[in-house]
Formats: structure tokens, C-alpha cells, sequence
């Protein structure tokens, strides 16, 4: 029966593999729920996305432009972002329409419903109800296919909306005839300067019957170019019943050249086969992976997971290899084809790993891509769209990337520069890495979601240390490799968990559950594991495995509940691993290193089975570019990366039965679910081959010590002490105060004495212990102290949001001013409430001015309170009004702002008690990316000042 029953599936896998693997493809699974996937037809990286748009209100839960909950189609559009959570592209929108034409997109929209509605692999058809038309999809790489069927007789019109979605900053539609028109749109949302230029061809010759435009020129039907910040056309033809008109849209990053070469992707008007090569493509393509699988729904979770894997990077050049540079030319690739759209922080975990298995030349692609982006941009990508940098997320992972493609023997890019661009992103003076290379860390006054950086920067390091190593670059392999122990300055021995730091000590209150701007997108359970650079420390840490056991056991076995910030992105919770987002992905192999492999295969198998499903609603998290469904790939094949850069991958067993993988060099790989593990740990990867020197080995660091300090203001006197986070290491500390920034100030050795400071003063202070009878320091930490101007105090009326606390009602008098980066954590913020303090000055004195300190930052729902009113009391009881101050702060400026809502008094009065109120703007308005959630504004205010 055994046999029988391998050989039932060896047949049925005959039959699905030779061809139509494309038929278990359900584009429709993350469109719902916070999966942020589209439906659209695409081919493999292609550059066109062609997709319904159903969402043009910037909401979170429409950055693909399409939810399943929605039953509007405002039109489609040719690119589309896979399961971000931004709101870019939608580029070059068409909408087919019936009668007399109408631009706005309430009259162009039409409703549909799911039951007419189809999404296969390089196909998408929908009917819109408005007028009776069928709508049908289909792309090349570059040049979009779109089939409108017209079920009524009458006008139909084309309307080209170039104000679709995100902000145009140009404008511009050229007639080249009656059949072809070609386009520029230029855009910005958070990638600030797109291009796309387009050439559409009609099948039919159309006419322009109606135009908006805002250019200076009257615009004309009989025009030839029409230009402006708002633009949109409508293109017509008389038709009957039955009638279809096709229309084909090439894309080109560089210009109506580059578009009209790239036409030539799709010759002829056969819809057919143009969908047909599509489905081709897919199928090519995902038999890179064959399953032995006779569940539906397996298949499809599968094949669409493979599939959204391969939905990004696109290529981002024309044909003939011309392409848009980050230095916003035009260059040409020689060797290798460039590509855009790369989510590091989320693809370097798996992704990209799983691509050097099955995508080893688009890898090479890929690296190339990055290191022309280093030399013509500046620097490596961090989160690269349509050349453009976002700066989104932290790390440079980029380096990863190169680092693991280097460890797994691939060729084809230059390894020497690809180093040089890996050390110059980690010697920048930005995003934190100053203090990151001074201190070791990264602290919350110097940078917000200091605790991931510090972290994150430490795994960068080590891919850049595995570099040097294989090339040979000793001194270099040995700075990075100390960088790389970096984890252990904000690791808490005591409490086994990554902590922020604020002004050399720990941040307190601290809860590892709770979400907030020291990490990114996750709390501490959800960052106190990464360190995959070195597991076996990261072991040690927490004393060991049985401990690390134990810790591991009650992540996941915790109340599955967060607190503090209310995070979207932190969903598919088991105990505080949260699989809905990219930090917690290697977890559950972590139980592998501990020997607990059936622990590591329980939760990979509850993961695969409970949070991916054959439904729209059926990623527990956004996709990410392909991360949620790589991870689901590697885990099906029970293998994962947990560190690349190294070519060794964690394993599991196998989801299915059989796997098999076909490389590109015609070879093969079968994984079954009785191969022993130890066959699978190096499957697909061949030596690199390159020689190592003598000499490389593990450098450790000295952890830095804790500053213990009550606050960081103080009325008369501070009492300073020094702590250790681990409780076992044993040595001394030295330190120095610094009054007036006196330059030259010795340390000196601290013997336990009572340090109390009485004046603002910097303490910078440095632990030493002798390791194998050499001594080693750490590097030297630094705390600021302040002496309040005077001793008021202040009885805040309102109750300020637990996450932006400012260090407490101190902090609105200490003297210490916010930055315009308000996440670092000293601002104090109030939301659905105005803002109330009254302030003691502790005795009657003259008062002339009065200063209050707000910032505004839109994006984050933080406005300008409308206005400040100050009154003054002797009693506290009885309050006269003194001066009013009112917003004159755009509330729509992009631009983070600080404004000192001062008044002068028009002479000097007496009083002893000052009360402060400041109206918060309340509801956020229909422009703003809050209103669809019912959003209320937050008041951040910082420093009270009465002269």
C-alpha cells in the first residue's frame, strides 16, 4: 500500500508539474485582512503591476491600492506595491466609462462585486456595474494589456486621470495621434521624486472630449501637449453593443523613447496570447519549486506564496538597458539588469536568502543594481522605490545581502566594492551611527528606535566583518567584528532583555510587552533575540540553554497582548512572537541551537498551518515585499535563514511530502520529509572556494557600565552612582566631571565615594576588567545633568499619553528643549484633550512675557494647538487672562516644527501662579491621512518658560 500510495502522488505530480503550475496561483489571498496585496496581472519582477484600484484615500489598509472589503474600482493603474505599508505608485490610471465623460473620481468610479470579479497569475477581469463593462488584464514585463467590452451601445469614453493616488508634482499627456498618446507623470509621496513616462496605443482611434487642466495655457480638445498639476483626459468612440477596445501602456522609467522601445514587448492586438506568455512565465518560474502535494488549498498557499516572492524586485530598465540612476540620470547597465523596489529591512531575513537558492543570477542582479545606486547615489539602499532613497526602516541590510551572496560562492560582482560600499554605509554620521561607533549603542537622546538600531547595526556589522574576512582585510574583520558585539550594551543581564538607554543609564519605567519608539514596529520580547550573529553568546547571555529555554518557552507562552502604542503591523501573536512582523521570523529555529528540534518543528508547523490560508484575508501580516510568503516557503521546505552571511540554514522537517528544487545550473534537490536534517543543511551551496587567512577569530567587548541617577534635572543636588548590567563581571570604574565643557579633564578612579553634583555638569564614565590577564575597557558612556533655573512647580491639569511622558511634569520646567525628533522620547504628548497646567512660582513676583514650546508633526497626527491663552493668579483660585497667542502654523506642512507660543505682557504684573491652556485642533480633517480612522489630533508641548 505504501508504495501504491508514492506512486498515486509521483503521477499526480507528473501532472501538475509539467505544466499550469500557474493555475494554483490565488492572487486575491492578502488582499484582505493587513495583507496589502494586489490582484492584479503582473509577470515575474515585471515592472507593470496592472491593478484595480479601490482605495485612493491614502489608508493604511489600501497601500496596494485594492482591498477586498471594497466594492468601488475608481480605475487601473500600472504599478503597484506588494504588501507595504506605504501608499506610492498607482501610476498612469485608465478608467472605461459609458455616456457623457466625467474626471472626478466619484462620477468615474463604478461599484463590482467579487462574484464577477477574476485574478489568476498574469490575469485579472472584473465587470463594472456602472455601464456594463468587462474589464480584462493582462502585462508583459514592461507594457500593461487592457480588454474593455462593451455591453451597451452608446459613447464610450477612456478617462486618463494623471491625479490618481499620490501627489503630482508634473504633468504631461502629448498626442502623437489619433491611436497614441504619450505621457510623464511625476509624483511624490514617500519616495519624493518618481518618474514614469508612458506611451498608450489604442486599437481604435479616439477623440478627446474633455479635459481638466491647470496650466497657464488654455487647454483645447484640437491641443497636442497638455501639461499642469492637475491633468486628466477623456478619450472616446462610439461603440455597440459587443464591442471591445484594447489598449496597451509600455512603461519606461527614462523617457517617451524608452516607452515606445518598450512597446515592442507586446506586437498586435491578441489579448490571448499575450496572457497566455504570461501564464508561460509563471509556470517557468514556479517550477523552480515542484511539490508533491494533493491538497487544493496546500498547492495554492504554496504556489501563491512562491508567487509573491517573485512579484519584487522589478526591473526598473528599458530594453536596451537604459535606466533612471539615483542621481536622477540616465545610465545604461553593461552585464547585469537593474532593478528598483527594495525592502531590506523586511527581504534580507528570508527573501533574499531564499533567492540565492533559486534566483542566483537575479541575485548578482540585484547587488550590481545596489553598488551602481552606491556610486551614483551615494550609498547603498536602505529601502530603495523608483530611485529614490526612502530612508524607511533602519540598518543598512543591503550589506546582508551582499554578505550571504558572498558566503554561498556567487559571482559576478565586483567583491572589493562591494565591501568599499558596505564600510562606507557603516561609517556614516546619521541615523544614530555617530553615537552607535562613539558609545557602542545607541541611546535614546541620540536617536529614536535606538534599542533596533543598536541591534540591527551590530548584524550589519558582522556581514561586513565575514567580508573582510574573505578578503582578506584583517584590521578590518576585527573593527566590525568588535561592532558586532554591540547587542550586549543594551542587553540587561538582570532582566534578560534588550533595554533603551536614556542619558547613560536605563530607561525607566521599563515594560518588555510594551510598544513604543525605542524599538521598530515591536517591543523588547520582540528584538531581546536578535542577535544572529552570535547565537552562542546571545545563549550564554541568558545563562545558558536550559535559561535560554526557558525564556524562549515563555515568549511564546505569554498573554498574547501588547501594550503601549497601538501597532498595526504587530498581529499573528503567539505570546509576545508576533509572526504578523519581520523581527520575530527566526524565532521559532531558535530552539534549534539549544538542542530542542521538536520544539523548533512544533511552532514552524503551527505557524504554517494556522496564519497562511487560501483566502483573501489569509497573510496574518502585510506581505512585505515577499517576506511573509518566503518565510513560508523556506519553512514548507524546512530550511531557514537565520543568519545570512553564513551559508548554513537552520532545518526543520519538511511540510510536504516531497520537495523538489531546480536550480539554475540544471541540477536538483529533493527534500523529503524522512531526510535526515543533516543532508539539508548545506543543500545548494557550494564552497566559495576563497582562501582565509590565519588570524580571524571571535573579539569580545567589555559592556559599558550604567549611569544610576535619580532624573536627569535636579533643584539643588544630584547623587550619582555607577552599575554594571552584568551582575558577574568584575572590574572597576573610572570616570570624570565636566562643568562649562572644560576640555582636558582627567579620569579618575571610583572607589564607591558619594559623587553629588550641584551644578549642570557631563559625567563620562568607563568600566575595566582584566580578561585572560590583559585589562580591557569599554568605551566611555556619557550622562548630562542639569540644575533647574529655578524651583517652580507644576500641577498638570490634562493627562498625557503614558508613551511621550517628557520624563514626567518636571520635564516641562527642567530647561532641557525638545528636538524636532520628538521619538526620542522628550516631548510630552495629549490627544482628544486641551492642554492644562498651572505652574507655582512659590512666591508673588513680576511677570512680563510668557513662553509655552510645541512642535508639530502632521504625518504622525501631532498638530499646533490652535491657540494658547495664559492667565495669572495670586490664589490659585482666581485667574485673569493675560495674553493669548494664536496658531499661525500651516497644519498641512509636511516639515516637522517647533513654535514658541510666546506673549508680552504690555506691562509687568504680580502674580504667583500661572495657568497655561492650549486648545488642541481635535478631529483630524478630511485632507489628512487620519481621517478615515476618526483620528484626533495629539498637543506636543515641552518647555514652559515665565520671564
Amino acid at each position: 500500500m505504501k508504495i501504491q500510495f508514492s506512486n498515486l502522488l509521483f503521477l499526480f505530480s507528473i501532472s501538475i508539474f509539467g505544466q499550469n503550475l500557474h493555475q494554483h496561483i490565488n492572487p486575491m489571498i492578502g488582499t484582505g485582512g493587513h495583507g496589502h496585496t494586489y490582484p492584479g496581472a503582473t509577470v515575474p519582477f515585471g515592472m507593470v503591476q496592472l491593478s484595480p484600484d479601490t482605495r485612493i484615500d491614502g489608508s493604511w489598509d489600501g497601500c496596494s491600492g485594492y482591498h477586498y472589503d471594497d466594492n468601488t474600482i475608481y480605475g487601473f493603474s500600472h504599478t503597484h506595491l506588494n504588501g507595504t505599508g506605504c501608499t506610492d505608485y498607482g501610476d498612469i490610471m485608465l478608467m472605461p466609462t459609458m455616456g457623457e465623460p466625467m474626471l472626478s473620481p466619484k462620477d468615474y468610479s463604478s461599484t463590482f462585486s467579487h462574484g464577477n470579479e477574476k485574478a489568476t497569475a498574469g490575469f485579472y477581469s472584473v465587470k463594472l456595474d456602472k455601464h456594463n463593462i468587462d474589464v480584462a488584464l493582462t502585462s508583459s514585463s514592461r507594457v500593461g494589456f487592457h480588454q474593455y467590452t462593451f455591453n451597451n451601445s452608446g459613447q464610450a469614453n477612456i478617462i486618463l486621470d494623471l491625479n490618481h493616488r499620490d501627489k503630482l508634482l508634473q504633468g504631461e499627456v502629448r498626442i502623437v495621434n489619433a491611436k497614441t498618446i504619450e505621457i510623464l507623470r511625476r509624483s511624490e509621496a514617500w519616495a519624493k521624486d518618481q518618474y514614469v513616462f508612458a506611451r498608450i496605443e489604442f486599437s481604435q482611434p479616439m477623440l478627446i472630449n474633455k479635459i481638466r487642466s491647470n496650466s497657464s495655457a488654455k487647454a483645447s480638445v484640437t491641443n497636442k501637449v497638455f501639461s499642469g498639476t492637475q491633468l486628466a483626459l477623456s478619450f472616446s468612440k462610439k461603440v455597440t453593443k459587443g464591442d471591445k477596445i484594447w489598449v496597451k501602456v509600455a512603461l519606461s522609467p527614462t523617457g517617451y523613447e524608452g516607452a515606445k522601445l518598450n512597446m515592442s514587448e507586446i506586437p498586435g492586438w491578441d489579448f490571448s496570447k499575450v496572457q497566455k506568455a504570461a501564464e508561460q512565465l509563471w509556470d517557468q518560474q514556479l517550477a523552480k519549486i515542484e511539490i508533491t502535494e494533493t491538497n487544493k488549498d496546500k498547492l495554492s498557499i504554496f504556489y501563491t506564496a512562491l508567487y509573491h516572492t517573485m512579484a519584487q524586485p522589478n526591473i526598473a530598465q528599458d530594453i536596451d538597458g537604459k535606466y533612471r540612476g539615483r542621481d536622477n540620470k540616465i545610465h545604461k547597465a553593461e552585464g547585469f539588469d537593474y532593478y528598483s523596489v527594495f525592502s531590506l529591512w523586511d527581504t534580507f531575513r528570508g527573501a533574499h536568502p531564499l533567492y540565492t537558492l533559486i534566483e542566483k543570477k537575479r541575485t548578482v542582479d540585484f547587488i550590481n543594481t545596489f553598488l551602481k545606486q552606491y556610486e551614483q547615489g551615494g550609498r547603498l539602499p536602505v529601502w530603495e522605490l523608483a530611485s529614490n532613497e526612502t530612508d524607511c526602516m533602519i540598518g543598512y541590510h543591503s550589506v546582508s545581502v551582499m554578505a550571504d551572496a558572498m558566503a554561498k560562492g556567487l559571482t559576478g560582482f565586483d567583491y572589493e566594492l562591494a565591501f568599499k560600499a558596505a564600510k562606507h554605509s557603516a561609517m556614516l554620521d546619521h541615523l544614530g551611527i555617530e553615537a552607535y561607533k562613539r558609545q557602542g549603542f545607541i541611546s535614546m537622546d541620540d536617536e529614536h528606535e535606538s534599542v533596533s538600531k543598536t541591534v540591527e547595526y551590530a548584524y550589519d556589522d558582522w556581514c561586513i566583518a565575514q567580508m573582510a574576512m574573505m578578503l582578506n582585510k584583517k584590521d578590518e574583520y576585527d573593527y566590525f567584528m568588535k561592532r558586532s558585539q554591540s547587542w550586549k550594551n543594551v542587553f540587561d543581564w538582570n532582566t534578560g532583555f534588550m533595554r533603551p538607554k536614556k542619558n547613560g543609564g536605563w530607561d525607566k519605567p521599563f515594560d518588555p510587552r510594551e510598544i513604543n519608539n525605542n524599538f521598530t514596529e515591536g517591543n523588547s520580547w520582540q528584538y531581546s533575540f536578535f542577535v544572529p550573529q552570535d547565537i552562542p553568546g546571545m545563549i550564554q547571555a541568558y545563562g545558558g540553554n536550559q535559561a535560554f529555554e526557558k525564556k524562549l518557552d515563555e515568549m511564546f507562552n505569554s498573554e498574547s497582548k501588547t501594550t503601549g502604542r497601538e501597532q498595526v503591523d504587530v498581529t499573528g501573536l503567539i505570546g509576545q512572537y508576533a509572526h504578523g512582523n519581520e523581527p520575530s521570523h527566526h524565532m521559532a529555529y531558535l530552539y534549534n541551537y539549544i538542542g530542542k528540534p521538536e520544539k523548533t518543528a512544533a511552532k514552524v508547523n503551527f505557524i504554517l498551518n494556522n496564519f497562511y490560508k487560501n483566502t483573501p484575508d489569509g497573510l496574518i501580516g502585510n506581505e512585505d515585499c515577499g517576506q511573509m510568503s518566503a518565510w513560508y516557503v523556506l519553512s514548507s521546505m524546512g530550511i531557514y535563514a537565520v543568519t545570512p552571511g553564513n551559508s548554513e540554514w537552520s532545518v526543520t522537517q519538511s511540510h510536504f511530502e516531497n520537495i523538489k528544487v531546480n536550480f539554475e545550473d540544471n541540477t536538483s534537490k529533493n527534500i523529503s520529509k524522512t531526510m535526515p536534517v543533516d543532508e539539508m543543511k548545506y543543500f545548494g551551496i557550494k564552497n566559495n572556494g576563497l582562501t582565509v587567512a590565519d588570524g580571524f577569530s571571535f573579539k569580545d567587548i567589555v559592556p559599558v557600565p550604567v549611569i544610576l541617577a535619580k532624573s536627569k534635572s535636579f533643584k539643588d543636588s544630584m547623587e550619582i552612582d555607577f552599575d554594571h548590567p552584568h551582575p558577574d563581571h568584575l572590574g572597576s570604574y573610572s570616570y570624570r566631571i565636566v562643568y562649562n565643557d572644560e576640555k582636558g579633564v582627567p579620569f579618575k578612579p571610583y572607589q564607591g565615594e558619594k559623587i553629588i553634583l550641584k551644578e549642570t555638569a557631563k559625567i563620562d564614565v568607563r568600566f575595566a576588567e582584566m580578561i585572560d590577564n590583559q585589562p580591557f575597557k569599554s568605551q566611555i558612556i556619557s550622562g548630562n545633568f542639569f540644575k533647574k533655573p529655578n524651583n517652580y512647580t507644576i500641577d498638570i491639569k490634562s493627562t498625557y499619553n503614558p508613551q511621550y511622558h517628557a520624563g514626567g511634569a518636571e520635564g516641562l520646567l527642567d530647561g532641557i528643549n525638545g528636538t524636532t525628533n520628538w521619538r526620542k522620547g522628550d516631548w510630552q504628548g495629549y490627544q482628544t484633550q486641551d492642554f492644562e497646567a498651572i505652574i507655582d512660582m512659590q512666591k508673588e513676583q513680576s511677570v512680563s512675557e510668557f513662553h509655552s514650546t510645541f512642535l508639530q508633526d502632521q504625518r504622525s497626527w501631532i498638530l499646533m494647538p490652535t491657540k494658547v491663552e495664559y492667565y495669572i493668579s495670586s490664589d490659585n483660585i482666581n485667574f485673569t487672562l493675560a495674553g493669548t497667542v494664536d496658531n499661525n502654523i500651516d497644519p498641512k506642512t509636511d516639515d516637522n516644527q517647533i513654535k514658541d507660543f510666546n506673549s508680552s505682557l504690555p506691562k509687568t504684573l504680580k502674580a504667583r501662579y500661572v495657568k497655561v491652556k492650549a486648545y488642541n485642533y481635535g478631529k483630524l480633517p478630511e485632507w489628512h491621512l487620519g481621517y478615515p480612522y476618526n483620528g484626533d489630533a495629539f498637543i506636543f508641548i515641552d518647555e514652559i518658560v515665565i520671564k
